[in-house]
């Protein structure tokens, strides 16, 4: 019987549930040590001398390091711009300064946490304060202060996409609409903060056990920062408590193995283990972009989108780490899953003072989509057409051309998922085109001062990585037994991240070997036993590590066949090409796959109090194949949460440089009373022709779509438009209030 397709129960739930399973802040070694970070306090200094004789002093302080200690003192995801510590002693340029609040600047390894954290604290620093730059319009500016000096600018990056004639096509356009647009910071509030062990192994490797979600980046980023062979540095995933992109660039995973290293290097072999406050990793880990998009399209009165053109302004904060990566999907998302055969874009990383932005679900997609669809559905009003059949009227199809110039992979099915989106929330075809239901399908609100709407959006997402980035995957199976199959063990790098991927992992292994999952035992995330598999981002996973399972399962059942025992083979997948931007006219080929969405929100407006309540969220996703249904379900609601919260209610602030909201009592996130009253989760499934069984990926998709689907709702509610959030109560009542609406 096939195990694809099938609601199995998760591998790892007993272990969950019970508190059985260990996460990196649970793990303890006998005679292990302590670290504390001393993170720099303020947003843009020269550190002009650091004494830690005070600190080294403390009876139970087994060690303190600072830059000089670091042999290649840098590290970074895309580019190496950021030292592993700030401050004198190191070779790196410029590397006695800091750029945001959370930069590390020493650390100190002592008997317990609370010899650590008073060490910290005996740490004598002087610091030249440097001018602040905290508005990315201001740090463009030719004549501004550059936070890093040997860049020669604050943008460090430019895309820029020109297809068609824009300027002819506004002057055919019969209406024009034009709106500046933001989008939030947003913090990913795991449940696990940053917490690691680290120690040197049997065999003599700088051994961390840390949660991330690319074990052999972070093992390359290591080695590389502290000078050393990769074989000499060995990275372990215990159990991950959540990631949303949070854990792709690196938080302690150096500074933890520098640690270990140095002290192994006096004679000092002690495990070593760390555990972030939630103020330390609100801090000292990147967050969600914050974006400025302005936007200009134009459309006939027929309907059709004919000019489309976008300047989007990223604010990268202090560092690179994927600022460029993330802007590349905003760019191409920004004008929407439509075709559009007007369109000019730029799109612009820039650094400032405030916390570096960074990878979080969606990975751009949220941000472009809400002015996307934002604009899609100002065209509908203005044009007095259905915003479902505008979207009908303008989406992707087999062989449209992308704002790039070049069609998307076969299995576009974008089409399909907004019609099943719009029957769900009652919308109905006629003769004359889709028509959203009538008022009442909304239900009668309790109270007078209780406003009512309804609203849509759609998106597209890439699954894995894009616009010509390294693309592949490792998988080993070993087949052990006699004359037939008893046990199969399937080596996978894979990060679990909370999403239920080692579970489709086996799923997917049983299945490709037509054994049972019982029979299938999994190793996985450590970099000595286990190939590189890529990270755990970019709805990726599902997809390639299906694919590389296939192959290794085909590979050892020829081999068993040939009665090797064990037959053992390793396989790894390399998807269709991509292309990067062209630099002058952004034609490439940026994605090998794509999931879909649409999702319709009905909201419930109190016009006394701003409060916006979320009555039903309906989601649909073409998943390609569901390996395992309840695990999209979950992922599909998980994401409407998480998405609720950035548009409603996480209100991320830094106030010249200074985080606001370092806490969980300041920045809040959702609870079970602010979700929507209802989800409804509606899977498709039209196979992937490049997917494992057909499947694409669906992590971040859910997200995408929400924000304008509920801006749009509030606006059929009360009549105003929002371009900025969250829609806090304060937000929602000030919008009402200049609109003239109270």
């Amino acid at each position: 019987m096939s195990v694809i397709g099938r609601s199995v129960r998760r591998v790892d739930a007993l272990g969950k549930v019970t508190g059985q399973t260990l996460f990196p802040g649970d793990i303890n070694k006998p005679n292990q040590a302590y670290m504390k970070i001393l993170f720099a306090g303020r947003p843009h200094a020269i550190i002009k001398s650091l004494d830690t004789s005070r600190a080294e002093s403390i009876e139970g302080v087994l060690g303190v390091f600072t830059a000089k200690d670091v042999p290649v003192n840098e590290y970074g995801l895309i580019m190496p711009d950021q030292p592993v510590l700030c401050g004198p002693g190191s070779t790196k340029p410029h590397a006695d300064r800091v750029r945001f609040v959370g930069d590390q600047v020493a650390l100190v390894v002592a008997e317990s946490e609370e010899i650590a954290s008073e060490a910290v604290r005996r740490i004598e620093i002087e610091y030249e304060d440097l001018p602040l730059i905290t508005d990315p319009l201001t740090a463009m500016e030719e004549e501004s202060i550059l936070l890093h000096p040997d860049k020669g600018s604050n943008v460090f990056c430019h895309y820029r996409i020109r297809k068609g004639d824009v300027e002819r096509a506004f002057s055919d356009a019969d209406i024009i609409v034009e709106t500046e647009y933001s989008t939030p910071v947003q913090e990913h509030a795991y449940l696990q903060p940053e917490a690691g062990l680290g120690y040197i192994d049997d065999e003599g490797r700088i051994t961390i056990e840390v949660a991330g979600q690319w074990a052999h980046e972070d093992q390359d980023q290591i080695a590389h920062a502290l000078g050393l062979a990769k074989d000499q540095v060995r990275v372990i995933y215990p159990a991950i408590g959540g990631a949303f992109g949070g854990r792709e660039d690196m938080s302690i995973q150096i500074v933890l193995a520098l640690a270990v290293w140095r002290l192994h290097q006096r004679g000092i072999n002690r495990p070593v283990k760390i555990i972030w406050s939630r103020e330390e990793s609100i801090l000292g880990h990147h967050k969600r972009h914050a974006f400025i998009i302005r936007a200009k399209w134009g459309a006939t009165t027929a309907g059709e989108v004919i000019a489309a053109e976008m300047e989007v302004i990223q604010d990268g904060g202090a560092y690179a780490y994927t600022s460029t990566k993330v802007l590349g999907n905003a760019t191409l998302m920004c004008t929407g899953p439509y075709e559009i055969p007007n369109v000019k874009v730029d799109a612009y990383s820039v650094y400032t003072n405030h916390l570096p932005g960074g990878a979080m679900r969606g990975f751009g997609g949220p941000q472009g989509a809400f002015a996307a669809e934002s604009q899609m559905n100002k065209l509908a009003e203005k044009l007095g057409i259905d915003p479902v059949e505008i979207r009908v009227k303008n989406v992707l199809r087999e062989n449209s051309l992308l704002s790039v110039g070049t069609p998307l992979p076969p299995g576009v099915t974008i089409g399909e998922v907004v019609e099943k989106a719009a029957e769900g929330a009652g919308w109905v075809l006629s003769d004359t085109g889709w028509q959203r239901p009538d008022q009442a399908v909304l239900g009668e609100p309790s109270e007078p001062y209780l406003k009512r709407g309804l609203g849509f959006a759609c998106g597209f997402k890439n699954v894995g990585f894009s616009f010509g980035a390294p693309e592949q995957c490792w998988a080993t199976i070993e087949l052990h037994g006699g004359a037939e199959i008893e046990e199969v063990v399937l080596h996978h790098a894979g990060a679990e991240v909370g999403q239920g991927a080692h579970t489709v992992m086996i799923q997917m292994a049983a299945e490709a070997l037509g054994v049972p999952m019982e029979m299938v035992r999994i190793i996985i995330s450590d970099t000595a036993v286990t190939e590189d598999s890529g990270s755990a981002s970019a709805s990726r996973l599902t997809l390639m590590a299906g694919n590389a399972i296939r192959g290794a399962a085909k590979d050892a059942l020829e081999k068993w066949k040939q009665e090797e025992r064990p037959a053992v083979s390793s396989y790894q997948y390399r998807p269709p090409a991509t292309t990067p931007y062209d630099p002058q006219t952004g034609k490439s080929e940026p994605n090998f796959a794509y999931g879909y969405v649409a999702e319709a929100a009905s909201v419930e407006v109190d016009v006394e109090t701003g409060q916006v309540r979320l009555l039903e969220i309906i989601c649909v996703d073409d998943v390609g194949k569901a390996i395992n249904p309840q695990l999209v379900q979950g992922q599909i609601e998980g994401a409407v949460v998480q998405a609720a919260g950035y548009t409603l209610l996480e209100d991320f602030q830094q106030e010249d440089g200074y985080v606001q909201t370092a806490l969980l009592s300041t920045y809040l996130i959702p609870t079970v009373l602010d979700i929507p009253d209802r989800v409804e989760s509606v899977i498709l499934e039209h196979n992937d022709p490049v997917g494992p069984w057909g499947a694409r990926g669906v992590g971040e998709m859910p997200y995408i779509p929400l924000a304008p689907a509920v801006v749009a709702a509030i606006r059929d509610a009360v009549g105003v438009w929002f371009h900025d959030f969250p829609l806090t109560p304060e937000r929602v009542l000030r919008g009402l209030r200049e609109s003239g609406k109270l």
